[in-house]
């Protein structure tokens, strides 16, 4: 005898528009446990709305920086690719690593880091990855905006981040001087030496 099953159809069916114009169901669940106002209680020092927003300021271009570095990474081609195609992990690598500590700073904080890939799209301030084979002369150059408009975030933030929490301030300096290190060793390659 063999078994069938019959699939459930999802509760809700609601779509939203995406900016390809293509329809999505909407997100279901995210309000959380619902717990008793003691076990569901914060404790310890809770982020203000401007610090969480500054934070997820920088998360969102640091998540939008792993993406184009990946997409530069599988599409660069011509002199120097291997080169430029390693160096390009090393950006990809930095950039995850530091999402997560800025999105697992903001849990300890209480506040609701958001990567979701259209929120991420609709507030990076880096500008849009171009579609298609790269020459890497051309990479380098998209890669060093890309990695200063992240140091810029970092640094328009900075001051108001330290104001209210001084910890959160040294995960801001520990990315300036990675991002800015990085933009340094990337620029090099199309750089020639100042007479």
């Amino acid at each position: 005898m063999v078994a069938t099953t019959t699939a459930k159809k999802p509760a809700s069916t609601k779509t939203g528009a995406t900016a390809s114009g293509s329809k999505r169901r909407a997100a279901r669940g995210g309000a959380g446990a619902e717990l008793t106002n003691e076990q569901n209680a914060e404790q310890g020092f809770t982020a203000s709305e401007s610090l969480s927003e500054n934070l997820q300021k920088v998360l969102v271009d640091l998540i939008e920086l792993s993406l184009q570095g990946k997409q530069a990474h599988w599409n660069v081609v011509g002199r120097n690719f291997r080169d430029t195609h390693l160096q390009l992990d090393e950006i990809i690598e930095s950039a995850r690593e530091f999402a997560d500590t800025v999105a697992e700073r903001m849990r300890s904080l209480h506040a609701l880091p958001d990567g979701r890939s259209d929120l991420v799209a609709q507030t990076t301030t880096l500008p849009e990855f171009p579609q298609g084979e790269i020459a890497t002369t051309e990479v380098v150059d998209l890669m060093t905006e890309r990695l200063d408009a992240v140091a810029t975030t970092c640094r328009d933030v900075h001051d108001d981040v330290d104001e209210e929490d001084p910890t959160s301030a040294d995960i801001l300096h520990a990315i300036l001087e990675r991002v800015e290190q990085l933009s340094w060793m990337v620029s090099a390659e199309n750089r020639t030496p100042k007479r």
